[in-house]
Order: C-alpha cells, then structure tokens, then sequence
C-alpha cells in the first residue's frame, strides 16, 4: 500500500517524575517504580524508538504541587506529581540508549536567561546528533516564581511578550556560527573562519546578549521547537515560532476548529502551514478485545482519588482550589485571575457557564484522570479506526500520547496499535533520516545571514 503524502505524528508524553501526567498511575501495579533511576527512562525510550515514536518529550514544572490549602503535604501524600527532577540529565541518558528517536525539554523562558538555554540546547543537539527540541514554555504559578525569588508570577500576556524577545535571542545564538564555519584543518592551522562566527549583538527591552554562542551548529541546524499556545497571545505566539504545537482538544469537531485557527495564525505569521505539526493530547487502551481495552479503561480511571483533580487544578491555574466549597461560581475577577486562559476558557465552554463552579473545573477539565484529555478505546483496529478519522479529517497531523502506567501504555501502543497504522499507510515504518527535523519533514533552518544575502 502506496504512504499518503501525509503521515501521523506521534510523540510520546513523558514527565521526569514519580507517575505519567496521569498521577494515579503510579498506583498501578504494573507501573515501574525505578524512577529514579536511568534505566526507567532508557527503557521507555527504548519502547518507543521500537514503535518509531518521533519524538520522546517531557513536560515540566519548577516547583512542587503546593497551591491547594497553601501546602504541599496533600501533594506528598498522596504522590501528585511531586517528584520532578530537571529533565536534562534525563533526556540526555534516553538519547545515549536510542539512535533516531527525537529527545524534547521543557524549559521557561521566565525563570531562565537566553544564553544558557541556547547552550544546553546546542550542546544537547550535539551530543544526540540533531535530535533534539524545546518545548517552549512560560511557566504557569507563583509557586515556580517563590522558588526563584520572585514575589508572583509575570502577567499572561507579559510572559508571551517577554518570550517572544527570549526567542529572538535564542535563535539569533544559534545562528552564531554558519554551517561551514568549522574547519578543523591540521596542516594549515586553521581551527574555523573567524568571518563566519557572529556576534548577536542584542539589546532589547528584556534581555541583552552579545554572543557569539560558542557552540556550532548541529546536523538539523538547530533544534526542533515545541510550544503549546492554544489561545489569544499564546496562539498567536504558537503561531510564529512553533514546529511542534502541543495542544489539548476535548473531542473531535472542537479539535478541527482549533487545528484550523492554529494554522491560520501560522499563516498569519509569514510561515508555511504544512511545515507545522499540530498533535493533541490522547490516553490509549487498547486491548485483544473490546471489553479487555474497556476493563483497562476502567480500572485506571479508578485509580485516581478527588484529591488529584484539586491539587493539580491548583498547580495549573495558579488559584487555591481550597479556598472555595465544591459548588460555589467562580467571580469575573476570580476567573480573569487564572494563569492558563486556554485551559479556563476550554472548562467555560465545555461547562456552557459563564461562570463555571469548582465542581465543573474537576469535572469539565478531567484534571487528576485519565479524562483530561481524549481515550482512544478498543481493539487494534478500532482504535486506529479513531486515530485514523481524527487525522484525515484535519483535527491533528499527530498525537502526543500520554501514559495510564509507565511503560506499559507505549508496549502496548507499539505492540498493536502502530502495525495497524502501518498496514494502513498512515504511519512510517522507518524513520526518513537521523535527525529529528529529517524525520518531521522539516526544512534545515537558513541563517539570517544567508537569507539576507540571497534576498
């Protein structure tokens, strides 16, 4: 069967922590619980360089779950997603133990500088030969700005407006070196052209760097970049600077709305749409038979407890979901408040209230279960049937697929789902290149210097 000229996406969501973005998971009996240990990781990487996963990508967070009742102790107890170790050192073990399978971070551009974020992720491409990416992010919660001294957390439209400079600075490092600077000739002495390593230069509103960054370019150029901006400014800053948009979409037809106006902000940024992958988060369980994939489903979802969905609902729209009773409404000025728009207006529109309660922000959201995002339920073949119909009718040019336990949800996705995609058409059976941008379809980033010279 002849490939279409499309083919799905897939990512495999991982959290450098104690559980899956799932935090029940780690309750499961078959969850690995090594992890704190490289082996846990390099396993899971290795499972999906066996499914052909494109990229292994990791969400983070800068601070311990501890908004609700101004605490930690529930978060601890009960194991919400407490442990979050730096996914660098993480990531770099998974690329050591894996040959093409794409490694991505997540790193803020409130809490960090631009310089070192251009080092570690030049370095990173480097050290796994062009297969790196930066999930791009600003952070969410003042929890994350006490631990770096701050007094609250930046503005929403502030961050992206800090970001977007951030970015400049990053790729304008990156672009430090031309692709033949690096000579390394012995016989003649010359190490590389000093004529093709620049300064940046850079003196903005936020941020001031002078560059050059002394690290060349790697195989891909520079690395993939991941965002998640599914609303207003965040879109719109998706929209310029994202290969990878990371999105969450409740069902189907609202997916196809929002996959459209990503595009079209794409477009509006002076960038090819095609050259851009939309892929929402999704659960799979999957199963010989319907009802094995169904009692699966089932028994994740009664792993989670009510006190995940209001702790993480705390963490995530930086608002003490303690501090209000079960069925009081949210204020005009309570919900303006909340950090994450995209996530306030998704649980808004889901609910149909204006002014939607703390009991419809757990139940809308699916915070805390599996039901945060879309469950792709059945057999091989009807789970493919899923995947299959969101793709082709332009919800998602992939998906990210998040874990019930760890690292059974990728055996068993690589082990039944990926043959069906495959017999299909719709899913590689090798990856195109060594590199995470060949293997993407991505072009190989040109340098200003050399857009100027042939404008």
């Amino acid at each position: 069967m002849n490939a279409p000229d499309r083919q799905i996406k897939m990512v495999g969501f991982l959290q450098a922590q104690n559980c899956s973005i799932a935090p029940g998971s780690w309750r499961h009996p078959a969850n690995a619980t090594d992890f704190l240990t490289p082996d846990y990781f390099q396993r899971v990487g290795r499972v999906l360089e066996d499914g052909k996963f494109h990229l292994a990508f990791f969400d983070d967070r800068l601070a311990m779950p501890d908004i609700f009742d101004d605490d930690h102790s529930e978060a601890v107890a009960n194991g919400v997603r407490v442990v979050k170790m730096d996914p660098v050192s993480i990531i770099t073990a998974i690329g050591l133990a894996t040959q093409k399978l794409g490694v991505g971070i997540t790193y803020s551009t409130t809490y960090y500088e631009p310089f070192h974020v251009a080092r570690l992720f030049a370095t990173l491409d480097l050290m796994t030969r062009g297969r790196a990416a930066w999930n791009v992010v600003t952070s969410l919660n003042n929890s994350e700005a006490a631990n770096f001294g701050r007094t609250e957390h930046l503005a929403h439209d502030l961050r992206y407006e800090r970001a977007d400079e951030f970015l400049e600075v990053v790729t304008g490092l990156w672009n430090s070196w031309e692709d033949d600077a690096l000579v390394v000739d012995k016989q003649s002495g010359l190490f590389a052209h000093p004529e093709k390593v620049h300064r940046l230069g850079h003196k903005g509103k936020y941020f001031s760097s002078r560059g050059p960054l002394p690290v060349p370019r790697s195989p891909q150029g520079h690395p993939v970049l991941i965002q998640a901006g599914q609303s207003g400014r965040g879109r719109q800053f998706a929209g310029r600077w994202g290969n990878l948009i990371f999105v969450v979409y409740p069902n189907k037809d609202m997916g196809k709305a929002q996959y459209a106006a990503v595009k079209q902000e794409v477009e509006a940024a002076g960038r090819n749409p095609d050259e851009v992958a939309i892929c929402p988060a999704c659960y799979v369980c999957v199963g010989e038979t319907q009802a094995i994939a169904e009692e699966k489903r089932e028994y994740i979802r009664a792993l989670a407890k009510p006190v995940d969905a209001v702790v993480l609902l705390s963490e995530a729209l930086n608002f003490d979901f303690g501090s209000k009773p079960m069925d009081s409404e949210f204020t005009e000025e309570e919900l303006a408040k909340l950090s994450w728009s995209g996530f306030r207006d998704r649980v808004v529109a889901l609910s149909g209230k204006a002014n939607p309660t703390v009991r419809d922000f757990v139940h809308f959201s699916g915070r805390g279960t599996i039901g945060e995002f879309p469950i792709f339920c059945g057999t091989p073949t009807a789970v493919a049937d899923q995947m299959e119909e969101w793709f082709t009718e332009r919800a998602c040019d992939g998906f990210v697929l998040a874990a019930t336990h760890t690292p059974g949800a990728f055996e068993d996705f690589t082990r039944f789902v990926v043959p069906e995609l495959q017999r299909r058409g719709l899913y590689h059976r090798d990856y195109a290149g060594s590199t995470l941008r060949e293997n993407l379809g991505l072009p190989f980033p040109v340098q200003a210097e050399r857009r100027a010279a042939a404008e």
